[in-house]
């Protein structure tokens, strides 16, 4: 079921985006995750209308997609900045530093978890938050901007790089895409690249990555390979 939508925030341009999200899939509630993103591409966040449009698309209750939306955390419900800055302070990264990267942001920009220095979506302002594990350990301590990497980070150069962000620069990241704002970067989530297609040939992985596959490649190591008669362990009876 398609709705028009209630208001002028989810603009027909809206609509027609998130039907062509929903004929990817054979089931239109399988389009919930990146329908969510095209919101955040809008909006900044997920908001209450937000939900409502998902929901309408969708034909799905506002209870359903809420589920969702507050499930993961990848959805923000406050409006977030020109600029979503995610310090990873799991453990490796926090031995070696993460902790202090994060302290040193939130001295600077004044804010805690979530919370954005200054008016949210204008230019210049950061969203701040401190991020589980951004899976990149061999090139910790690192943080994301709008989700794209910069590695090997220390304190200095990460309130180098947000104060570049804060005065309008868009620093190239360690790998990836070229770095835009954030509601740019939910729009590709969604899988919208509009003009922007190249970003997808952006390095993803660096050289500390692919030391251990290329040594094995020159050595000629190879994993064993399964028998094809092995035998697997019976399941345990079910009480």
């Amino acid at each position: 079921m398609t709705q028009a939508p209630e208001t002028t925030t989810f603009d027909q341009s809206a609509v027609d985006r998130a039907q062509a999200i929903i004929a990817r899939y054979p089931q239109a509630r399988s389009a919930l995750l990146p329908m969510l993103h095209l919101v955040q591409s809008v909006e900044g966040y997920v908001s209450q209308e937000g939900i409502r449009f998902c929901a309408g698309q969708l034909d799905l209750t506002e209870a359903e997609v809420s589920a969702v939306a507050t499930f993961y955390t990848m959805y923000k419900r406050r409006p977030c900045g020109e600029h979503l800055v995610s310090v990873c302070t799991n453990t490796l990264c926090a031995a070696l530093g993460g902790d202090a990267i994060y302290k040193t942001l939130k001295d600077h920009l004044g804010v805690g978890h979530e919370e954005t220095a200054g008016e949210p979506g204008t230019p210049g302002s950061i969203t701040l938050e401190h991020a589980e594990c951004l899976a990149a350990c061999d090139l910790g301590p690192v943080l994301q901007v709008n989700y794209e990497f910069y590695d090997n980070q220390t304190p200095d150069k990460a309130l180098g790089l947000v104060k570049a962000l804060q005065s309008g620069e868009k620093p190239a990241p360690t790998r990836g895409a070229p770095l835009t704002d954030f509601k740019q970067a939910e729009l590709q989530l969604a899988g919208f690249f509009e003009g922007r297609d190249a970003d997808l040939d952006g390095p993803s992985a660096a050289p500390e990555t692919l030391a251990g596959a290329q040594i094995a490649q020159e050595r000629g190591w190879d994993a064993p390979q399964m028998p094809s008669n092995a035998e697997f362990p019976a399941l345990p009876e079910k009480k």
